[in-house]
């Protein structure tokens, strides 16, 4: 999964240092995962202490993930990171490669890390990570869902634009998959909220022609620029049931409609939004769970 070329702003970054309160709670040795399709509320970590120290544009101990890294020389890594306070920064992690580094077993997918970085450029420097724990390996399908999950940060954030309910979204979510939630259910509900944050979602319970509110009982399509409105006879995009919009924007997936409904309609919105660039991972997980 390529990383993204976008430019980095030039201007210094202040040193911070931060908890990484990630609210995740594994089960008990031996619980079963509920039966219940029911899937938690993510909850918000509390906010992180900050701490202006300089201009070295240091940054201490923030909260991140690596969404995906690639050789760069012969002993380091060029790693994509998702942080909490700072989005989507792109570090060279030096030496990473070595057999005796400390960042070689650390620099993983799906585990929540603490990381310091320095840098005004495109690139930062990666100056240490550490392994935080709390949270469940993904395994088997639920591994390839994180793999979407992180190829649309890659693809659709832009670099240094932080978006820290994004961030608590991503912990949540990872968090349902490793403790067998369904998928579809979770990915809906991270596909949706990763368009908000990033400003192309528009209220699904509003007709844009109208301004009215949808009705349930009738038949819509979503315009990517502007929102729901009446399907017409000559539509091609596909069409939903103003139920399914209003369920999406309560995040209520149990109607089994509502769900292949709108997994029509994300997958139409993503790929509008990412201007026709494929999703690897989307891709192979059509081919194996039809999701």
């Amino acid at each position: 999964m390529p990383a993204q070329d976008d430019d980095l702003p030039s201007s210094a970054l202040s040193v911070q240092e931060t908890r990484t309160p990630y609210e995740v709670t594994p089960l008990p040795a031996g619980a079963l995962a509920p039966a219940s399709p029911t899937i938690p509320k993510p909850v918000p970590a509390p906010k992180p202490a900050r701490r202006v120290a300089g201009r070295d544009g240091k940054v201490l101990g923030q909260p991140g993930f690596v969404l995906h890294s690639y050789p760069y020389k012969e002993t380091s890594l060029i790693v994509d990171m998702f942080t909490r306070d700072f989005g989507r920064v792109g570090v060279v992690a030096k030496g990473a490669k070595r057999p005796l580094s400390k960042l070689r077993g650390v620099l993983q997918t799906f585990q929540p890390l603490s990381v310091s970085f320095s840098g005004k450029s495109e690139l930062r420097t990666l100056i240490d990570a550490e392994w935080v724990g709390g949270m469940l390996p993904l395994e088997k399908t639920a591994l390839l869902c994180g793999f979407y999950l992180n190829e649309l940060l890659v693809k659709l954030l832009a670099r240094d634009d932080p978006h820290p309910k994004l961030f608590d979204h991503y912990v949540a979510t990872l968090n349902e998959l490793a403790h067998g939630e369904p998928a579809q259910i979770a990915l809906r509900k991270f596909e949706r909220a990763l368009l908000k944050e990033t400003g192309v979602a528009a209220d699904l319970t509003r007709c844009s022609s109208t301004r009215t509110r949808v009705e349930a009982d009738g038949q819509y399509v979503v315009d990517p620029e502007r929102g729901a409105r009446t399907a017409l006879a000559s539509d091609t995009w596909p069409a939903v049931s103003g139920k399914t919009l209003i369920d999406m924007e309560r995040e209520d997936y149990a109607d089994p409609q509502t769900q292949a409904q709108s997994k029509q309609l994300m997958r139409f919105l993503l790929a509008y939004h990412l201007g026709g660039a494929p999703l690897n991972t989307r891709q192979i997980l059509i081919d194996l769970m039809q999701l």
